[in-house]
């Protein structure tokens, strides 16, 4: 399974930046994984991304279903088993993603019911992609 982060804006922060690129390298052990960052949502900048057709598109959205860890490891294992070749997460900026990025999403998750930063958010994100493939392959890192 290749996974992708989609995000709009840039990750300014570098201790932020360290993070996502640490939790990328553990989730490398289980799956292929690529980060993409837009600057700005401009036609141009969208028609690069080339989603395939057949991918997952998840959307991270406040009103999105909400997982518990488990629960989120048993979504990522059903959709791995069932052949999911990608699986590709938007993540927006302040201002979400512009309506056609937004109705190419299958479905839509929420993080949290608490409001964070845009990149703490892809932190979080990439911690809970880590801790689903931990908890699926019986490591102890969830505990």
């Amino acid at each position: 399974m290749n996974i992708r982060l989609i995000m709009l804006g840039k990750t300014r922060r570098p201790e932020i930046r360290a993070l996502l690129d640490d939790y990328a390298a553990r989730i490398r052990h289980y799956a292929s994984i690529e980060t993409n960052e837009l600057r700005e949502p401009s036609p141009s900048a969208l028609r690069k991304l080339k989603i395939e057709p057949a991918a997952t598109v998840v959307l991270l959205d406040a009103a999105g279903k909400q997982f518990t860890s488990q629960q989120f490891a048993r979504w990522l294992a059903d959709l791995r088993d069932r052949g999911t070749r990608e699986l590709v997460f938007l993540c927006g900026d302040a201002d979400g993603f512009p309506a056609g990025l937004r109705a190419a999403a299958k479905e839509k998750i929420s993080l949290s019911s608490l409001t964070m930063p845009h990149e703490f958010a892809r932190v979080v994100l990439a911690e809970q992609i880590y801790r689903a493939f931990a908890i699926l392959a019986g490591h102890p890192y969830p505990k």
